[in-house]
């Protein structure tokens, strides 16, 4: 199965936001001084009065962004996904999460694929992080259409949202336009014998995993997780019923993420033969994101083997 290789995910992220500034004056946008590579650039040449270049700093940024969404307006919170989350983890949670303040974290180079940075600046703990925040919504959109689509939609939500966006161009999974909803996942391919639940770049690991497996007479559902929470238990639970069996490949560590999530939820409620694909209790090294995501077992060979495990 061939894709073509689209826009990453942070370029269709910082089209978005330009974009609802014109639709949304409340909107300001904080940066920890990576606007070019988060995007948030596009924002402030278009608004550059409704935009502030906080520094690296980026506990006193998520302080900032508190003041702000207590005023009426939207901030919109951006830099890389490690630093975000794990530096200012503490100010998220007491000056934005506990008292219920509006504000949207976007970050960019989630996960190993951002490559050659290194351990330091790929994130693997994030989505767990977020997850552990209560009331916050995570969301990791798979290709530019995808988060062209769920990037507005954070505006309906008026608890803090959480989208993690990547470094690499993606491949096209979606087509312009597409509908789809925050909380709501996706079943992009019809199966029976397996369900495969992913999110973000390993989306089109996933279909081409299906693809291989079908060769072999394997017929394998695919479904795109794009919001790890609120979780779409009802999606989830149809397809598990439907195939028996479940393989969730992330872009994550093990722990914590969105294979814990599902598999919380099939324990409590359809257990099934169950295989999780993550980094296993490791940092990553520097180099390519390609080179990265094979050696750490996330591409389609490695989650149509693991596939065949349950299968056979």
């Amino acid at each position: 199965m061939k894709f073509e290789i689209g826009l990453a995910t942070r370029d269709a992220y910082g089209e978005a936001l330009r974009d609802l500034g014109d639709e949304y004056s409340d909107i300001v946008v904080l940066d920890g001084d990576l606007s070019q590579s988060t995007k948030t650039y596009m924002f402030a040449e278009k608004f550059p009065e409704r935009f502030y270049n906080v520094g690296i700093q980026e506990a006193n940024m998520v302080g900032l962004a508190a003041g702000l969404a207590s005023s009426g307006l939207t901030p919109f919170v951006s830099s890389f996904a490690c630093f975000l989350t794990n530096r200012a983890y503490d100010q998220m949670r007491v000056s934005v999460v506990y008292p219920r303040l509006n504000v949207k974290f976007v970050a960019s180079h989630g996960g190993i694929s951002g490559g050659e940075d290194g351990a330091t600046q790929q994130s693997i703990e994030d989505l767990a992080l977020m997850a552990s925040l209560p009331e916050m919504v995570v969301c990791v959109p798979a290709d530019e259409h995808a988060t062209r689509a769920l990037t507005p939609q954070l505006m309906e939500w008026e608890s803090s949202c959480y989208l993690r966006t990547g470094r690499p161009r993606a491949p096209i999974v979606y087509q312009p336009g597409v509908d789809l909803k925050i909380g709501r996942a996706e079943v992009l391919r019809e199966g029976t014998d397996l369900t495969i639940i992913t999110c973000g770049l390993l989306v089109a690991e996933a279909l081409e995993a299906a693809e291989a497996l079908a060769a072999e007479s394997f017929s394998v559902e695919v479904v795109d997780c794009h919001t790890m929470k609120p979780l779409d238990k009802k999606t989830i639970l149809q397809s598990a019923q439907k195939t028996g069996a479940v393989v969730v490949a992330e872009e994550h560590q093990v722990w914590g993420g969105l294979g814990s999530a599902i598999a919380l939820l099939l324990g409590e409620n359809f257990p099934v033969p169950f295989k999780l694909i993550g980094i296993e209790d490791t940092y990553a090294e520097s180099g390519t994101g390609e080179q990265l995501l094979d050696v750490y077992g996330l591409t389609s060979p490695y989650i149509a083997e693991a596939a065949r495990g349950l299968l056979s």
